[in-house]
């Protein structure tokens, strides 16, 4: 080893949601951990809401011209291949320290003990590689507990059918604040039959260690937080990790490469300084890959060697296999001044405020029409608040005619003073089929040489079917509220900040790529802790499970292997 590399205990390649709860776990430990992140370290208080920057310039992710993914989407029965710097669709989701925790809308929910045993508990479904996790829910139940009070998650538990059992009564911090419209919201679900909860929120409604309350901008997702009170792994996580001073943050670093000591070990790993282009090596007796689903597996199949022709974790053919997003659909509809009595609009006006209801009723669907199966969650939120879209949604007609001048001002007046959208987001299950994977493209390369990861997208019959069944029951609530303009899109594109899958854990190493404790079957020193793992997705939001998976494969770690 040159004087100029490094050896630590353990590296860590990624420092979001999975990342930072190993080098929690391992660096109060006592382990000295190396953490990798591809991008910079953005100051807290240089976060900001600003519009362009974030939703249209990409500030904190690469550009598509230099870092892009090559996308097969099926087309009149055949499938095209789209590299994303061509279609301007991106999966990157925040190249920063804390990764794309920094931008997440925080709303947090556990998943179902039935999500830990989907195929014993619903059988198989034709044309899906439904399986149950080699864990049980009761085995996660501690972590998500840990999760919950080192991030800080607010809200109010209510007994209900669908929710996990937990360990303690309620959250630990009481839930943010809420709109008033939600008094309608809630009258409305009940005359319905329906059991409007609140939100749980990785969002402090009570200042926390260091970290300030929410200061209620109402622009969580797609920006950063500048009073610490959202529970990225920057602020939950990795200020404490470096408090112990066995922390090393590598900024500005990218992995290109893990190298094989032998056939059963990893020695180091290959990097490059992403702003001087400057080569390295960084050794550990420990690797933990947290890269992000598909760019993990697109890092293990860029590793290929002579001990593994076809890229660390493949010896069976399982690698990038089974990548799941998040299923579902969302909609819209509008409540109005002339729709609403005066005091509803006056609370539907007032800005900043949540709406902090979730509804559950649907996760387990047993309808006498349409029968029984796995049905999924509705998250209940405003439209979000990013004005330049916003308005670009009202520049023409009900012609379709392109409005300008004062019939313009007009029109957007009314929309921005006199209504307000009220928006569903349905997560229901993306079953893992043969046709959706990721691998790589020997023909396209990035800036620093690395073939770029190859997404094959396509959904199963069966995501469509549940969220359209889900957005029906949806749309009666807002018409029932009296809103206008409703409508829902239910479909198989995916949303590209939810990704999972792809090194799939298990107990049979011919049909996974991970153990249980999401280390690589072939590899004594290998582990892979972000939503790769998962081999079903679930009918919520990935991260509280990544950060709760994280820290129980980090406190195996610290406990039992180094």
């Amino acid at each position: 080893m040159k004087s100029s590399e490094k050896s630590f205990d353990v590296v860590i390649i990624g420092s979001g949601a999975s990342g930072g709860a190993v080098a929690y776990m391992l660096t109060r430990a006592g382990f000295r951990v190396a953490l990798l992140e591809k991008g910079g370290l953005v100051p807290r208080d240089a976060f900001s809401k600003d519009e362009i920057a974030y939703c249209r310039r990409d500030i904190v992710t690469p550009s598509l011209f230099d870092e892009y993914h090559v996308i097969e989407e099926k087309i009149e029965g055949k499938w095209v291949s789209t590299p994303t710097y061509e279609s301007g669709w991106s999966f990157w989701n925040g190249n920063i320290v804390g990764g794309s925790s920094n931008f997440m809308s925080g709303m947090f929910h556990r998943l179902h003990p039935d999500d830990f045993r989907l195929l014993s508990k619903y059988g198989p479904i034709e044309g899906a590689n439904v399986v149950d996790w080699p864990i049980t829910y009761e085995q996660l139940e501690p972590y998500y507990t840990l999760a919950e009070s080192l991030v800080g998650i607010s809200g109010h538990f209510q007994p209900h059918p669908h929710e996990p059992p937990r360990s303690t009564p309620d959250f630990p911090q009481p839930p943010t604040q809420e709109n008033g419209i939600v008094a309608l919201f809630d009258k409305t679900c009940k005359a319905m039959g329906i059991t409007p909860l609140v939100t749980p929120r990785a969002v402090l409604s009570q200042p926390k260690g260091g970290r300030e309350a929410c200061y209620y901008s109402n622009f969580c997702g797609s920006y950063g937080c500048s009073s610490g009170a959202k529970g990225s792994s920057r602020e939950a996580l990795l200020p404490q990790a470096l408090s112990t001073g066995n922390l090393t943050l590598f900024t500005h670093t990218q992995a290109t490469r893990l190298f094989s000591s032998d056939k059963r070990k990893i020695g180091y790993v290959e990097t490059v300084h992403t702003l001087s282009k400057k080569k390295g090596r960084i050794y550990a007796r420990y690797f933990v890959v947290a890269a992000q689903a598909h760019e993990s597996v697109r890092l293990l199949f860029n590793s290929a060697d002579r001990f593994h022709p076809d890229g660390i974790g493949n010896r069976y053919g399982q690698l990038g296999k089974n990548l799941i997003f998040s299923g579902g659909g969302s909609g819209q509809g509008y409540l109005t001044k002339e729709a609403l009595k005066p005091e509803d609009f006056e609370a539907l006006m007032q800005p900043g405020l949540f709406v902090n209801r979730s509804i559950l009723d649907w996760y387990f669907i047993d309808d006498w029409w349409h029968g029984k199966f796995k049905g999924g969650l509705v998250e209940w939120m405003f439209e979000h608040q990013n004005i330049i879209r916003r308005a670009a949604a009202e520049i023409r007609d009900e012609h379709g005619e392109l409005l300008w001048g004062k019939a313009l001002g007009e029109r957007l007046y009314r929309r921005f003073t006199q209504s307000k959208g009220l928006r569903f987001e349905i997560f229901n299950d993306w079953l893992p089929t043969d046709e959706c994977f990721v691998t790589v493209d020997t023909q396209h390369r990035d800036i620093y040489g690395m073939p770029v990861g190859k997404l094959r997208i396509n959904g199963h019959p069966q995501d469509l079917k549940v969220g359209s069944y889900i957005a029906e029951k949806c749309e009666a609530i807002l018409h029932r509220m009296g809103a206008k303009e409703i409508y829902s899109s239910v479909s198989a594109a995916p949303s590209q900040n939810l990704v999972a899958g792809g090194c799939r854990f298990g107990k049979d190493q011919k049909s996974s790529v991970l153990d249980p404790y999401c280390r690589v079957h072939e590899s004594d020193n290998l582990y892979v802790v972000d939503a790769s793992f998962m081999p079903t997705g679930g009918s919520v939001a990935h991260t509280w499970t990544i950060y709760a998976n994280a820290l129980r494969v980090g406190d195996y770690l610290a406990k039992r292997v180094l």
